[in-house]
């Protein structure tokens, strides 16, 4: 695919979406392990992961738009690419949810409702993942469509 947004000649997508991804699976880590019984400070540290995921989610929205503004408009490659533009920000605001639930918390804990709330998220967010590389890598015509070719 060629993207519009680079960085010494790489798109810069790709690469970003990798940073929200691991630091959201790595909170969902960090939550197992309170609920199975590790210190508090094990769950404050999944409250910062999720914040940072989501600092990094907004940019990597960013960048997906970019790329999306150069698709042309009424084709099936804008379309599929606006809804997985959604489906990630639908993520995005499930996590953003937990955070703000979370903040009511004094060490910032989860429960056990919660928690798979953010399994859910953090599924959702690896299936974004996979569809993105999916179009990118095994539809060729999407991935043309995406950077203007014909």
């Amino acid at each position: 695919m060629e993207s519009r947004l680079k960085i010494a000649n790489q798109a810069v997508q790709p690469v970003l979406v990798m940073f929200p991804l691991g630091l959201f699976a790595m909170a969902v880590f960090f939550d197992l392990a309170t609920l199975a019984g590790a210190p508090d400070i094990v769950g404050s540290l999944a409250y910062w992961n999720i914040v940072a995921g989501l600092i990094g989610g907004v940019l990597v929205a960013v960048a997906g738009a970019i790329d999306l503004m150069f698709i042309p408009n009424g084709t099936r490659a804008k379309r599929i690419g606006v809804l997985q533009g959604l489906a990630n920000m639908g993520v995005l605001i499930l996590f953003a949810v937990i955070a703000m639930v979370r903040m009511s918390s004094a060490d910032r804990v989860i429960s056990g409702g919660l928690f798979v709330v953010e399994l859910l998220a953090l599924a959702a967010a690896v299936f974004g993942a996979w569809y993105g590389g999916e179009l990118v890598n095994r539809r060729p015509a999407y991935a043309r469509a995406r950077a203007g070719v014909r």
